[in-house]
């Protein structure tokens, strides 16, 4: 299968370039900069120059591939409005990639959050949440989902808050860039609240998985950690950083506070029982121990 990514040098990206190439499949993916593209060269994909916001670059890659896995997403989280931006950009992109594959019954792999239920983990079958700061990216998964009935292959992977690899990235990452600048290894709330996460070589194996084999308007947990304390990733932060790990205000987080302050435990029974997925690689806490003074 010829596969067109977008958003393939990030943390979740790098990871699904190289499951993909390594299961004998051929990957085009978008490069929005020489360095990027040197990258995707280097791992054995056809960079295709052009950005999230270059919509008939992404109709051309859909239009030529046989399947299209959806990842790129703006990393400025420096304020609410940006994040409403990459929703945005996201949102278009997803359109654009998507109604190319009407009736081509094409797969089309899309990616979102895990959801939240008060009282219990999500699962597979949960809504996702339609209010709140992320609500716009549920909006646009569920357009994407609703191509099943136009005759695209669509699923959707729901990623944990932390995606990690060598002890960076997702919300994890985020409290080890904020503990680095303010000297503390502060977490919001009462540090109980459960945050799930995945390896990025385990959540590339699902989308091969989905992209090879999900049925139509499907949905899937990558859920490696049901629930990490955010108390307990503070305190490893903390301790390879050689900080204090403390209670911090809620908007030391900023555009993610509230998400940051809420237990999202998430579970993939149904994931693991039916597409036979199961995560090998370390788990958060212990990947978190590759994090450097």
């Amino acid at each position: 299968m010829h596969v067109f990514v977008t958003g393939g040098t990030g943390t979740i990206g790098t990871a699904v370039v190289a499951e993909l190439i390594t299961a004998g499949h051929s990957v085009s993916a978008l490069a929005r900069s020489d360095r990027a593209a040197a990258a995707l060269a280097a791992a054995g994909a056809t960079p295709v120059p052009g950005a999230i916001t270059d919509l008939d670059v992404l109709r051309a890659g859909a239009r030529h591939a046989d399947g299209v896995v959806s990842l790129a997403f703006s990393n400025d989280f420096s304020s609410p409005e940006a994040l409403t931006r990459a929703i945005e950009e996201e949102s278009a992109a997803m359109a654009a990639l998507g109604g190319e594959l009407v009736g081509t019954d094409r797969p089309f792999v899309v990616v979102s959050g895990t959801p939240w239920i008060t009282g219990r983990r999500s699962v597979e079958t949960d809504p996702l949440p339609l209010e709140g700061p992320v609500a716009g990216r549920a909006r646009s998964v569920g357009a994407a989902l609703a191509l099943a009935a136009r005759g695209v292959r669509t699923s959707a992977i729901r990623l944990p808050r932390t995606v990690h690899a060598d002890g960076a990235g997702g919300f994890a990452g985020l409290l080890t860039e904020t503990a680095r600048q303010s000297g503390v290894a502060g977490y919001p709330g009462d540090g109980e609240q459960r945050w799930p996460a995945v390896h990025a070589r385990d959540a590339a194996v699902l989308f091969r998985l989905a992209l090879e084999g999900a049925p139509a308007g499907t949905a899937w947990h990558a859920v490696a950690d049901e629930g990490d304390r955010v108390r307990d990733i503070a305190a490893v932060i903390g301790r390879r950083l050689g900080l204090p790990v403390e209670r911090v205000a809620d908007e030391t987080f900023g555009a993610f506070a509230p998400i940051f302050a809420t237990d999202q435990p998430s579970s993939s029974e149904i994931t693991r029982r039916t597409l036979g997925w199961e995560p090998v690689h370390p788990s958060l806490l212990a990947d978190l121990e590759h994090v450097q003074p």
